[in-house]
């Protein structure tokens, strides 16, 4: 059988998991049960043999996976505070202008302000390299800060959680196990495809890309590092495919690997039994559809929690 990458994101009071066909959020409600919603995959983007090459398919997984995460973030919030609307759909100006706004925030304050602040003090550098270490350094310094800072926030605690809980229930899958709350706690917080370890390999990588433009004026720094980004989050979805593949089999791959792994700590927490229940039951919501012959295109349903 073709090996197919499953993954997820940890939403309000839930998981997302995202399947080769479709995608499950699980979200607990306020009443304790836990409420589905499924959907499938747009297969357009998938067929597309150009979209199909190394690195343009990453930019093409990323891009779709924003959108599907930012649904499912939205629709677990309505179901968090108990106004789930079955039939809403996350569009429209409002929408979008969140998903343009948040884009934007994040471009600012990762990749721009880095480039700034290394522009304003480049005279007093001494070489190229230095200068763009500088760069990636202070954006380094940025991300952990902002990560730490998040974790200190009690509702962002409580997502970390749910993302510790969405990698266990992987881990556990992908090894075999039995996918029940107390198996699948046995099993680890960290994951080598974790979005956390992509965000550090894209710094890496924006370091080493950006010695190659050498030290340049500030408005043509800034504009480099806006051209750079899709070609860098490209090359670092490979690296993360590729190492995670072969993470088992060689120890120079687990070496390079640690840094990412380390970093999850701040974004993953030690979940609760019944957070990994709802992890649980999104991850099997998506491998049964998988199995069947149609699904339907969106449906929500609600399961039971389980004595506890």
């Amino acid at each position: 059988m073709k090996r197919f990458d499953y993954g997820g994101q940890a939403v309000l009071e839930g998981v997302m998991m995202r399947g080769e066909n479709t995608c499950a959020v699980a979200v607990r409600k306020p009443d304790g049960q836990i409420s589905i919603r499924q959907e499938p995959l747009n297969p357009t983007i998938y067929q597309s043999r150009i979209l199909k090459l190394p690195v343009l398919r990453g930019l093409r997984m990323l891009a779709d996976s924003l959108g599907i995460g930012m649904r499912a973030l939205f629709w677990s919030a309505d179901v968090a505070v108990g106004e789930e609307q079955p039939g809403a759909k996350f569009s429209g100006p409002v929408a979008w202008g969140t998903v343009a706004l948040s884009l934007a925030f994040g471009v600012g304050l990762f990749f721009l302000l880095p480039a700034f602040i290394t522009g304003l003090i480049d005279r007093a550098i001494t070489s190229a390299f230095l200068s763009n270490l500088l760069e990636g350094l202070i954006r380094l310094a940025i991300v952990i800060g902002y990560l730490a800072l998040t974790g200190l926030m009690p509702d962002m605690r409580h997502v970390y959680a749910y993302h510790g809980a969405e990698h266990k229930t992987i881990n556990a899958y992908e090894a075999g196990a039995e996918l029940t709350p107390d198996s699948v706690a046995r099993y680890s917080t960290a994951h080598t495809r974790c979005g956390t370890g992509f965000l550090l390999v894209v710094l890496v990588i924006f370091i080493i890309l950006s010695t190659f433009f050498g030290r340049p004026a500030l408005p043509l720094r800034l504009l480099t590092r806006l051209l750079l980004i899709p070609l860098v989050a490209g090359i670092a979805y490979e690296w993360v495919k590729f190492s995670a593949h072969h993470y088992q089999s060689s120890k120079l791959i687990r070496i390079l690997a640690a840094p990412g792994l380390a970093l999850q700590k701040l974004t993953t927490r030690q979940p609760e039994p019944a957070m990994l229940e709802v992890s649980i039951a999104a991850l099997q919501t998506v491998l049964a559809s998988q199995v069947a012959a149609t699904a339907a295109p969106e449906s929500i349903s609600v399961i039971e929690p389980t004595e506890e």
